[in-house]
């Protein structure tokens, strides 16, 4: 590999102007890309010692494409294949997981060009242990996404979105989205921006998503998503101890 692009990562900190930390990213990318023809153990050693990223020894990641400012993976985390993710910081609590074919972006906040109002804006993409997202699903981190422990995006194409344009305003804004723990979100969702899912939680298949709800074990379906009935407190999924399910 180029020594000036390795010399070049290495000399990115916090603090450095805009314009070479988007660089930077996009040298992340190609570091990655790159890796994949490289055997794991040598790819995760150029991802931790070039791009400074964290990854326990028990984690791993598929053929897919990295390129955020920073990257954590506890022991047993895994990102599957053909993934992309990239602008936003990902951190990823034991056992959680990303299937393949996942595409999760996000604006960095070295980049000014939207949300300049927003000052407490935090691009990150935090799965807690045991979280998992299957496959095929799409993930806006212009803000934060937080996925609790235990559940699953499951099913395929998915949305969540972490910001929208403001007709009034006229300019973009954004909010984070919570999905609490034991949760459980069916194929073909839509999540906007602010909106909340309680623990212990089912959106159903098809639903969009559209503001914060607070009340726990409940099913939340339609479009927008209204709450529909109390779930059963000793329904096995709320007290798995793996997040796999059988």
């Amino acid at each position: 590999m180029n020594k000036s692009v390795i010399s070049a990562v290495r000399e990115s900190e916090n603090g450095m102007p805009a314009a070479e930390v988007a660089v930077n990213m996009r040298l992340a990318l190609i570091i990655s890309a790159v890796s994949l023809l490289f055997p794991w153990r040598m790819r995760r050693w150029l991802l931790q010692v070039v791009c400074k990223y964290s990854i326990d020894r028990d984690a791993r990641i598929g053929l897919s494409l990295i390129g955020c400012p920073s990257l954590r993976m506890a022991p047993a985390s895994r990102i599957g294949h053909f993934c992309v993710i990239k602008g936003s910081d990902v951190e990823m609590g034991a056992h959680a997981s990303i299937g393949d074919f996942n595409w999760v972006s996000g604006l960095p906040l070295q980049n000014d060009r939207h949300f300049r109002t927003e000052i407490d804006r935090h691009p990150t993409f935090k799965l807690d242990r045991h979280a998992a997202v299957t496959s095929r699903h799409f993930v806006d981190c212009s803000n934060s996404v937080h996925i609790g422990e235990f559940s699953i995006v499951a099913g395929a194409r998915s949305q969540i979105l972490t910001h929208a344009i403001d007709y009034k305003a006229g300019r973009q804004v954004s909010a984070p989205v919570r999905i609490g723990r034991y949760c459980f979100v069916g194929t073909g969702c839509i999540v906007l921006k602010g909106a909340r899912l309680p623990d212990c939680s089912i959106l159903a298949a098809g639903s969009c998503l559209a503001r914060s709800f607070d009340e726990p074990l409940s099913l939340y379906s339609g479009v927008p998503a209204t709450r529909v009935k109390a779930l059963d407190p000793d329904a096995a999924y709320f007290h798995r101890q793996h997040g796999f399910v059988d």
